[in-house]
This record gives C-alpha cells, sequence and structure tokens, in this order.
C-alpha cells in the first residue's frame, strides 16, 4: 500500500485499519436488515461480529509473522467459537424451533468477517451482497407465498358466558379445522355475563386469516382482536 510521507501510520497498520472498517461496514449491512425485521441478532451483533472475526482473523496472520507459527491457527478457532453463539439465538418452544435464519447469518457474517481480516475484499463485498439480497428477496417470497409460520394473539369476548367451557370449545374446534392448536390461554370475566378468552396459535398467514374470520363470524363472540406477536425466523 503506497502512502504519502505524511501519513502518521504505518502501512501494515493502515492495511489493518482498512481490513477492519470494511468488515465493521459489511457486518452492519446485513446486521441492519436483521435490525429492521426486529430479530434478536440485530445491527450491533452482525458488526462485532463481523468486526471480531476480521480482528482474530489479522492477529491470526500478525502474530505468526513476528513469532512464528501457524499463520491460520487463531483463525481456525473462530468458526467453532461462532458455533456456540449461533446456538444460543436457537430457540426451542411448543414444539417449534425458531432462530435458525439468525444462526445462519451469524454464521456466514463470520466468514465475511474472516475474508475482510485476510484482505479477501472483492469476495466479502461479494458475498455481503449475496447474503443481503437473499435475505431480502428470500423474506419477500415467503411472505408472497405464505411459506412462513407466525404467532398470532387472539383476544375474544363471548356474547352471553355463564360458563367458559362453551367458548373455549368453540375456539378449539374452529382452531382444529384450520390444523392449529391453542399455545397459550387466559380466561376471566370482562363484564356481567360475558367471558374474556385470551390466547395465542401459530399457523401460516392464510390459515390466520380464515380463522380470524371465523371467530367474528361466530354467533358465540362479540368481539375479536388480533395482533401478531412473532413471526418464525
Amino acid at each position: 500500500m503506497a502512502l504519502p510521507s505524511w501519513w502518521p501510520i504505518s502501512a501494515s497498520a493502515s492495511s489493518s485499519a482498512v481490513r477492519l472498517l470494511l468488515a465493521t461496514g459489511l457486518g452492519g449491512a446485513i446486521g441492519l436488515e436483521r435490525e429492521l425485521k426486529h430479530r434478536p441478532a440485530g445491527l450491533r451483533t452482525n458488526i462485532l461480529i463481523c468486526f471480531g472475526a476480521a480482528m482474530f482473523t489479522l492477529l491470526s496472520d500478525r502474530l505468526a509473522s513476528g513469532f512464528g507459527g501457524d499463520h491460520t491457527r487463531i483463525a481456525a478457532q473462530i468458526i467453532p467459537g461462532i458455533g456456540f453463539i449461533g446456538a444460543g439465538s436457537i430457540l426451542k418452544e411448543k414444539g417449534s424451533v425458531s432462530g435458525l435464519t439468525s444462526a445462519a447469518t451469524i454464521f456466514v457474517t463470520a466468514g465475511i468477517g474472516m475474508a475482510a481480516g485476510g484482505g479477501l475484499f472483492q469476495t466479502a463485498f461479494f458475498a455481503t451482497v449475496l447474503v443481503v439480497l437473499s435475505l431480502l428477496l428470500l423474506g419477500e417470497i415467503e411472505r408472497r407465498f405464505d411459506l412462513k409460520q407466525v404467532v398470532v394473539a387472539y383476544d375474544v369476548i363471548s356474547k352471553a358466558c355463564d360458563s367458559p367451557e362453551p367458548i373455549i370449545c368453540e375456539i378449539n374446534q374452529l382452531l382444529e379445522a384450520q390444523g392449529m392448536a391453542m399455545q397459550t390461554v387466559r380466561i376471566g370475566r370482562s363484564e356481567p355475563g360475558a367471558c374474556h378468552v385470551q390466547f395465542s396459535a401459530e399457523g401460516y398467514r392464510s390459515q390466520q386469516k380464515a380463522l380470524l374470520v371465523e371467530l367474528r363470524t361466530s354467533e358465540k363472540t362479540a368481539t375479536v382482536a388480533s395482533s401478531v406477536e412473532s413471526e418464525r425466523d
């Protein structure tokens, strides 16, 4: 790297700074997409992972050059280390698994950081473009063709209710017709003669829309509200 005579930083330090800055920018590009979708591993997480991978790759090479040894020894430990972080983003609850995309994104972000730290700028940049496009385009395809499940919270108030059993039975029948089941449920009294049922269910958007229509047209329900709690990642 050719530097002007007045430049206060050595060529080696300047090269390292460029690699770390590139890793920060590329990690930020991926992290921004994750942040906009409100995923657990967002902007800061992906920046730090990409930066850290680049830093350890640089250290692996520079320390081996200065003191001898295998130039890839430290860098080789990045992969199992990132595996532990990725595993922490995967959640299993009530028979469903979420966080796989976040874990995979963490893994590939570390790879991009290693490429930037190793001076493979074109590889790092091209990989980042592919990852961001995949997350954006494939996410849109999943939504358009109803390929991803979501968890929706429902708030139902019955018309007349001496006992909550009739409305619970009605809700369960409608859920079974859509191939769904209650995940959580709370039962109470909203006013004299009416039962208040709050529950959540996981299913595809088409199933959730059909369930909402059935609940609103049911003879046993007075009012029905719904809101998306989470989307499987």
